[in-house]
């Protein structure tokens, strides 16, 4: 749904689950300090308890134009089934899905577009991207993935670590070791070494804020609405499928 202002301008009404916690606060307040997109909602379980937060969520996708989701793997999968049922496109920032929640999600995207991401930074994509062109290209290298997230962080090794991973093995044939440590309120530390003979290489990002992936959810979100029902992540978005 968009909202006309009333200068006349058409915003993108977005939905925001999981509004309580460290990422929801961060896009909410990008929401509403947006130009192109306006609060539709948000709600989170933490601040319904006793309510019917399934009922509260279908009667706010009504209202909106896209959801941006940052909870849990189970209340993730359950939040792409209501999405898909009511055709809404749905940004999912959560991780530490197992093989049956994503499969379920792969599911109901062939209903609605679904944006998976471990992480919304446009610019960790990228290097993810980068990561994987220098590990085809240096096949004889060894290849060690480190990540470093604050100690509340549930999941490790970190969705994004995996994805470097996952892209890496793609085109390299030796084993790719992740090691994770968690301590004190660090955001996130992705670092991919390849260590040759006489020389390696170190590919390295760091977040120094949360608000980077605040706006990259909100910019995924206003990317998917305009996209047919399928599974996308920020390799689409950026177009980097063929590097």
């Amino acid at each position: 749904m968009n909202i006309i202002t009333s200068m006349g301008a058409s915003k993108t009404a977005i939905l925001v689950l999981g509004s309580a916690g460290r990422m929801g606060v961060k896009i909410v307040e990008k929401i509403r300090h947006s130009q192109h997109c306006v609060l539709a909602g948000a709600l989170d379980l933490k601040a319904a308890a006793g309510a019917d937060i399934r009922r509260d969520i279908e009667s706010a996708l009504d209202a909106c134009a896209a959801v941006i989701d940052f909870t849990t793997p189970a209340s993730g999968a359950a939040h792409a089934e209501l999405c898909a049922k009511h055709k809404k496109p749905l940004v999912i920032g959560t991780t530490g899905f197992d093989a049956a929640q994503l499969a379920l999600i792969k599911e109901f995207s062939r209903s609605a577009p679904v944006f998976l991401s471990p992480n919304m930074s446009p610019a960790v994509n990228l290097t993810i991207a980068v990561a994987r062109l220098i590990a085809a290209k240096l096949p004889d290298f060894d290849v060690c993935i480190s990540e470093t997230h604050h100690k509340l962080k549930k999941d490790a090794p970190s969705g994004t670590a995996l994805k470097y991973k996952k892209h890496i093995q793609e085109v390299f044939k030796g084993e790719v070791p992740v090691t994770s440590v968690r301590a004190g309120d660090i955001i996130g530390e992705h670092t991919v070494l390849y260590a040759g003979p006489h020389e390696r290489v170190e590919l390295t990002h760091r977040a120094h804020s949360r608000d980077v992936f605040a706006e990259g959810a909100v910019r995924a979100a206003l990317w998917l609405k305009d996209q047919k029902p399928g599974l996308y992540d920020y390799f689409d978005l950026l177009g980097l499928k063929n590097i």
